[in-house]
């Protein structure tokens, strides 16, 4: 996979935009976004609707395509899963490993994010890790403890030409879909310690991975946030379902 162009701007749909509602947002979208070589979009479609997104976008190599979320297996009797194969087979080129959905509401480990992002690697898919504390966790000062424990879980061990095409995102749990954001000067402080962390598990490599902060990004603050030190791009819920916040995000800090 070629180097990302940063800003790296992502749409997490999570399960928003059946494959109709897909199909009228990237007409809409497109209409509104030029194609351009100074950042790279990637979009995070629910699985069904995945395909329509695929087709809007056949003409737009700029726009870039994930899944939300792999099974750690190859492959087996797990009803309703997608593994890392299906999601490369139906397009996909990345998969977002660890969001804090999959943590909190699903009850997902540390040890089972470590497996998707194994299990990605050996797939070519580019994984998105999500790293965050919760609002308890940040008020007693745990921030940088719980982004180093959730960075090590999943990476330690991997090879650094494992992690070069990886991403992180920082994402405060308590600031996704809360409308309470991190200030840009939150969001660097946190991804200094990411920085830190990645340059010690992966050397040159983990100097260059990129970052990107979640967490109630609009078009209001996008430009602020890219602007801050170390935030290398932005990993987008709720603002990236309509055509014109997410057009306007994705042409932030221009």
């Amino acid at each position: 996979m070629a180097a990302h162009q940063r800003p790296i701007l992502a749409a997490n749909w999570k399960m928003n935009h059946g494959p109709t509602a897909a199909s009228a947002f990237m007409a809409s979208f497109l209409a509104r976004y030029a194609r351009r070589d100074d950042r790279s979009v990637i979009l995070f479609p629910s699985a069904l609707a995945f395909a329509a997104a695929r087709s809007a976008v056949a003409d737009r190599p700029d726009i870039l395509l994930g899944v939300q979320n792999i099974n750690a297996a190859e492959k087996g009797a797990f009803t309703g899963e997608n593994s890392a194969a299906i999601a490369l087979d139906a397009g996909a080129a990345y998969v977002l490993v660890g969001h804090s959905e999959r943590r909190h509401v699903f009850g997902e480990t540390d040890a089972e994010t470590a497996e998707k992002v194994k299990r990605a690697a050996a797939h070519g898919l580019v994984f998105v890790l999500c790293v965050g504390e919760k609002i308890e966790e940040r008020e007693a000062g745990q921030t940088d403890a719980v982004c180093v424990r959730q960075l090590r879980a999943a990476f330690s061990g991997l090879p650094a030409e494992t992690l070069r095409d990886a991403i992180v995102a920082y994402e405060p749990v308590w600031a996704i879909g809360t409308g309470r954001t991190a200030t840009p000067q939150d969001a660097s402080n946190a991804h200094a310690a990411i920085r830190t962390e990645l340059r010690a598990l992966a050397g040159d490599t983990g100097a260059q991975i990129p970052i990107l902060y979640g967490g109630s990004v609009n078009a209001g603050n996008a430009s602020a946030l890219l602007s801050a030190p170390d935030v290398d791009g932005l990993l987008v819920g709720g603002a990236s379902l309509e055509a014109e916040s997410w057009a306007a995000i994705c042409s932030a800090g221009a």
